[in-house]
């Protein structure tokens, strides 16, 4: 298991993330996308993850509504998979979620990403919804994760 160290950032290192998600994701996007739906939003909350100072995970998520967190993109170089790292973002992002007095996170995802569901389902996350987006042609699943049940 790597022992990442996970932090929580500021506007600045936006381009750092945006070269993360378009290393992990398709299709492509540029800083102006992420500042675009960041607008209007409350609690934007910017994480990376780091193995010996190299940046190589990060998280984004903002409030959804007063009481539940949208965790928007989670994501770790293929290289890094499988070490636990994300799993220390989701706990981090749970960690200062419940330091902001949410009771709930909320994501949703593809169903070509298994990593994550089976991470989601193995922290006690519930399937509570699909959603079509028309975007990428296909349905997300939603997850929500209640966090006052002190299970997982």
């Amino acid at each position: 298991m790597a022992d990442a160290v996970i932090e929580i950032v500021g506007p600045d290192e936006l381009p750092l993330i945006v070269d993360l998600y378009n290393r992990i994701f398709r299709p492509i996007k540029d800083v102006a996308a992420f500042r675009r739906r960041y607008l209007g939003r409350h609690n934007v909350l910017q994480m990376i993850a780091r193995v010996r100072d190299e940046p190589v995970g990060f998280f984004l998520g903002f409030e959804l509504k007063p009481d539940t967190f949208f965790a928007w993109y989670y994501g770790v170089l293929p290289e890094y998979r499988r070490l636990g790292i994300g799993q220390q973002l989701l706990e981090a992002v749970h960690a200062w979620a419940r330091q902001h007095d949410y009771e709930w996170v909320r994501f949703e995802c593809q169903n070509a990403h298994r990593a994550l569901m089976h991470l989601a389902l193995q922290h006690g996350y519930d399937i509570v919804g699909l959603r079509w987006d028309s975007g990428i042609g296909d349905n997300l699943i939603i997850f929500e994760k209640n966090l006052t049940d002190d299970t997982n």
